[in-house]
């Protein structure tokens, strides 16, 4: 089983992200299109950690662990933003680059009860940062007219 063609899509979806970090600055971080729900850079900060999170979750970390692991990271600067992004895609590929198919479809269980193979996990990671980055671009685009105008697949 080649993970490689996930991978790629992964790394278009953070390629993306960065383009369109640069073109943010400081002050749209603290952007909230919504009362109650997350800032443009509460977004951001979630999708610069969702690659280490999701793969610890595979990992069958408790609920507990994931608390203490969330309440350790912060990326509150758009640099830090985009070194999280590239440094935790860079470690899950890192992380399944030498799994043989047997391991690849061996199943793992999330703290919640949630069983997938770690093959489907990683489409998971897929899933979960282009619904985010969809989301950002969503709030960018529609309630601050700020169109990052980029491709978002290829």
């Amino acid at each position: 089983m080649n993970c490689g063609s996930v991978f790629h899509q992964i790394e278009v979806a953070v390629n993306t992200i960065i383009q369109i970090i640069e073109d943010l600055e400081e002050k749209d971080l603290q952007k909230r299109p919504t009362p109650n729900k997350h800032s443009i850079g509460e977004i951001l900060e979630h999708l610069a950690i969702i690659c280490e999170a999701d793969w610890r979750i595979s990992n069958e970390v408790s609920e507990e662990e994931m608390a203490d692991f969330y309440s350790g990271v912060s990326y509150k600067t758009l640099d830090s933003i985009k070194n999280g992004l590239l440094t935790n895609f860079s470690s899950l590929k890192s992380n399944y680059k030498n799994m043989s198919d047997e391991e690849l479809m061996s199943e793992t269980t999330s703290y919640w009860g949630l069983t997938y193979t770690r093959y489907e996990w990683l489409l998971e990671v897929l899933a979960h940062v282009y619904h985010h980055r969809g989301q950002l671009h969503a709030m960018l685009v529609h309630c601050y007219e700020k169109d990052p105008n980029i491709l978002m697949f290829e």
